[in-house]
């Protein structure tokens, strides 16, 4: 969650960092402020750009703030209309200093960045005057650390006090709050000497807030569109685009695929929005809602991909969400995997004037075409980017290595006793998996589905040998179960938990750097070896034996990918899903070397997403390495606009990063075999066997 200037200020004034006074003021409000001309008044926005934009004033009468501030009121920066304005007295000050802290995701740690320079795009500074120092997300910011960055800055040493009182106050509110950006800029020292916070920029972590509301305090609504805040609300995941075509789709990375197939096909996607796992008739009512009350959206593209979440169930929760009436714009439908069949009959059955049911993304390409009519063309051009590599077999190698997970391996849930635990354990014997024992603290003893429950991991260990653990506990608890995990000496711990700080989860993973447990995840739809065992929420019916692996920054393009794969008759090895989440605990590199030597595997898949270098990385231990076995990538949100985190947490086109095209091109030069449409990756993988 983004905060605004005056929000960032009062969470900042919370935490004992100096801030000016100020009050918040909407359209219509009078400027009575409790503090003595003249005054600066600062639209408050979430975009950058505001000063050049017109969107900060000086008054120096009540009757000049009164204009001032209608003007600002019809200002719109960056598409975003100002509805809020905050007034504080202008500050006299003799330096501008720049001050961040940032959670960094290629370091793994804290980046503290002081600049001599403030108020101007840090960017734009001459590298020489700033200072990066890094702080361990355990042991956090030195004493020296600070003495380097108060040094750097030249900051006189009557505010060494003061200095070190604010940067500690600021350290220690990013580990309170688990805050993903605390920035001050500019830092200025005052004429009578002090240090005081000018401007502020906060980003709280969106699953922080699901564990303490009480953060909800600085939410904003006036920044969030209509349809935003009412499918906030609803609990999901929407984001406004600039086309036409109202997206809903089950499962970030086939909304972002869905997202690029829309765009590329010139029928421009209007929002992303993600159901997630559920769908019951509330919320697929507000979600067509929000579809069908936006004047933009000519039609909606409903795309499921039945894994867990039945297509059955969704086309019931539509039905009942849509009255049994006809819908106010039409609606394409397309269903595929578990349930699609009997999803799609039944809404035939109900012979809605304006459904049009789609078996496959071709039929439902062709039906958003007809009902295009002379709306524009692509505004975005396929990004082709060609692969250097020829598609040829594996080279010689090893095989002596297989996947190091036994094909009966014995698995415990931790988190048995819930329902999600229940549910999975169930689905995972049902497919032959072999499940063990349980953990639920305070339910030792206790017996579910067969399965012996304990207070502990260490009892379940001490009692027999357990190969994995399988993680259902809620996010607050999730890193602390992963420990007592690894702690316990399980080799693989799979935990499934979305909604994990990204604090906490680093803090986790950190410790059990040099550990021989492997982590799954967090938030991921886990692993399965076909034909052998399945240590997750993937739907065991799309998999079939075979030779190949496919590993995958999302469960539902995961489905996508190995249903396409299974009907061709291209069996898999190993398919493991590590998780939507910026910091993971094993990644694509890290899979491709227990793969290297597997005599079970022949060619790999790689399915990821934007945001992050996890893809990049593999492609250089590629090269380094000389790995032998063909690597076929595909990368969803393309089309994605910079700076939105779609869905998962770590799926974000940072600013200034080099975009989508240098990662594709990385790819491509490492020796990916790059597949631009799902629908090819069958027939190109097939060269290789």
């Amino acid at each position: 969650m983004k905060l605004n200037e005056h929000n960032s200020k009062r969470l900042f004034e919370e935490a004992g960092i100096p801030v000016p006074q100020g009050t918040l003021l909407g359209p219509g409000d009078e400027p009575a402020p409790p503090f003595a001309l003249p005054w600066v008044l600062k639209s408050q926005v979430l975009s950058g750009g505001r000063g050049k934009a017109g969107g900060i004033r000086m008054a120096d009468t009540r009757e000049q703030a009164q204009s001032e501030l209608a003007k600002l009121f019809t200002l719109a920066i960056k598409d975003e209309k100002v509805q809020l304005v905050r007034i504080e007295p202008k500050a006299a000050y003799t330096r501008e200093l720049y001050l961040s802290i940032t959670l960094d995701r290629q370091s793994r740690s804290f980046c503290i960045t002081a600049g001599r320079f403030g108020g101007v795009d840090i960017e734009a500074c001459a590298p020489e005057t700033l200072l990066i120092e890094h702080a361990a997300p355990d042991t956090g910011l030195a004493p020296f650390q600070i003495r380097n960055i108060f040094f750097h800055l030249g900051l006189p040493k009557e505010l060494s006090k003061p200095f070190h009182a604010l940067l500690t106050n600021l350290f220690d509110c990013c580990l309170r709050h688990r805050l993903l950006l605390a920035e001050i800029n500019p830092l200025v020292i005052t004429t009578d000497g002090r240090l005081l916070a000018l401007d502020g920029k906060v980003e709280i972590d969106g699953h922080r807030i699901g564990i303490d509301p009480s953060l909800n305090r600085f939410f904003e609504a006036a920044h969030l569109s209509d349809e935003e805040n009412r499918s906030r609300e609803a609990g999901l995941s929407y984001h406004k685009l600039d086309g036409y075509v109202g997206l809903m789709v089950n499962g970030a990375g086939l909304a972002m695929a869905s997202m690029d197939i829309l765009n590329y096909s010139g029928l421009e996607a209007a929002n992303f929005l993600d159901l997630g796992g559920g769908a019951d008739s509330e919320a697929m009512r507000t979600a067509l809602d929000i579809l069908f009350d936006d004047s933009r959206v000519g039609m909606v593209f409903i795309n499921i991909f039945g894994g867990i979440l039945s297509c059955h169930k969704v086309a019931r929760s539509m039905l009942e969400a849509l009255d049994g009436q006809e819908p106010r714009k039409p609606i394409v439908v397309r269903f595929a995997g578990n349930g699609s069949a009997q999803g799609l009959e039944l809404l035939n059955q109900a012979a809605l004037n304006g459904l049009h049911l789609c078996p496959d993304l071709t039929s439902a390409r062709a039906a958003l075409e007809k009902l295009k009519g002379d709306r524009p063309a692509a505004r975005h051009k396929p990004l082709i980017v060609p692969s250097t590599a020829p598609r040829l077999p594996a080279r010689p190698r090893q095989t002596s290595t297989p996947f190091p997970l036994p094909a009966d391996c014995r698995i415990l849930v931790q988190g048995l006793t819930g329902k999600q635990g229940q549910l999975h354990c169930r689905l995972m014997q049902e497919y032959g998996s072999k499940v063990v024992a349980g953990v639920t603290p305070g339910k030792g003893g206790t017996e579910v589905l067969g399965v012996p429950v304990f207070d502990t991991v260490r009892e379940a260990v001490n009692a027999m040998r357990i190969d994995a653990s399988i993680i259902f506990v809620p996010g607050a608890m999730a890193p602390d179960a992963v420990l007592e995990a690894a702690a316990s000496g399980i080799g693989w711990v799979v935990c499934i938990t979305d909604g994990i700080p990204q604090l906490d989860m680093l803090r986790a993973l950190e410790r059990l750097k040099g550990s021989p447990t492997r982590v799954i995840g967090p938030n991921c739809p886990g692993l399965v070896m076909a034909g052998k065992t399945k240590i997750g929420i993937m739907p065991g019916d799309i998999f079939t034996p075979g030779p190949v692996a496919v590993f995958s920054r999302s469960g539902t393009l995961t489905y996508e990918c190995v249903d396409r794969l299974t009907k061709a008759g291209i069996g898999q090895s190993v398919c493991v899903g590590i998780g939507g989440d910026p910091f993971v605990g094993t990644s694509f590199t890290d899979l491709c070397k227990l793969v290297r030597h597997d005599p079970d595997t022949r060619a790999v898949i790689i399915l990821g997403e934007i945001g992050g270098k996890a893809e990049e990385e593999l492609g250089q231990y590629m090269r380094e390495s000389g790995f032998e076995l063909p690597v076929f990538g595909f990368i969803a949100g393309r089309t994605a606009p910079p700076g939105k985190r779609l869905g998962h947490a770590g799926a974000i086109l940072e600013k200034g990063a080099g975009g989508i095209e240098v990662k594709l091109q990385a790819m491509a030069d490492s020796g990916f075999h790059l597949i631009d449409d799902l629908d090819q990756i069958a027939e190109a993988v097939a060269q290789v066997l």
